[in-house]
């Protein structure tokens, strides 16, 4: 079959892994959502978006049902969150979050993928004083003036805001996200695009050999089962052949 089938066969596995940890990674949340909050989207908003979000990835109502369902009877594992934070090749700052059921499983797996990288765990802190959590919401049905006096009624603060193209764009506090989303949707918006996470102050360029090693760090990284998301201020360069 030569050499292209090889490869094509290779790059399917690399899909496949990469649908499995996807799926892994959305059933956890929309799991610990509903339990946590309710499993019904219309009163818990955070699941509804969620589940929007997952949809939005291709992730297979099955398996957005199933672990509802597993919520709602309480079958499921007790995931707890868990960060770890370090260093990487260059001296890249990297925050890891978790979810797991066996910390201790968990701390040695991504210790590994530090340790086999030429990388270091570090304390709690020790990277996050680099990174602004922030949140990025884009909505349609409404204008930028109407954005702006609505999320100024319900006491969420705007970092900025940009409309195009009948969409408006806000960036807000990470923490706000849910709020900023309901507060919206209340208002007859429509949110199109809604994400938070860790966005580092300033980013660092690796070398060729750095950035090897990162791309080895981040292959490692995201096999571990209980990583969730993956935050780092590498500006890496392209590899070569």
């Amino acid at each position: 079959m030569g050499r292209k089938f090889e490869v094509r066969k290779a790059a399917m596995a690399k899909t496949m892994l990469h649908k499995s940890r996807l799926y892994s990674r959305y059933g956890k949340e929309i799991y610990m959502c509903a339990r946590e909050k309710g499993s019904n989207p219309d009163s818990n908003l955070a699941l509804k978006h969620l589940i929007d979000k997952a949809k939005k990835e291709q992730v297979p109502t099955d398996v957005i049902n199933r672990n509802i369902k597993k919520a709602e009877q309480g079958l499921g594992e007790d995931y707890a969150p868990v960060r770890y934070e370090g260093f990487g090749p260059g001296g890249i700052g990297i925050i890891v979050d978790t979810l797991t059921d066996n910390v201790n499983r968990t701390v040695s797996e991504v210790r590994n993928c530090f340790t086999k990288t030429d990388s270091k765990l570090g304390v709690n802190g020790s990277v996050e004083h680099g990174y602004r959590h922030l949140s990025y919401v884009t909505v349609s049905g409404l204008d930028e003036e109407t954005v702006f006096e609505t999320l100024l009624m319900n006491d969420l603060d705007i970092l900025e805001i940009e409309e195009e193209d009948g969409l408006v764009e806000v960036e807000a506090n990470g923490y706000d996200e849910q709020r900023i989303n309901q507060a919206l949707e209340e208002a007859g918006g429509t949110i199109e695009e809604s994400e938070s996470g860790w966005y580092p102050h300033d980013y660092i360029e690796l070398d060729a050999d750095q950035s090897k090693l990162f791309h080895k760090f981040m292959d490692m990284i995201n096999e571990v089962e209980d990583v969730q998301q993956v935050y780092h201020n590498a500006k890496p360069i392209e590899e070569s052949d």
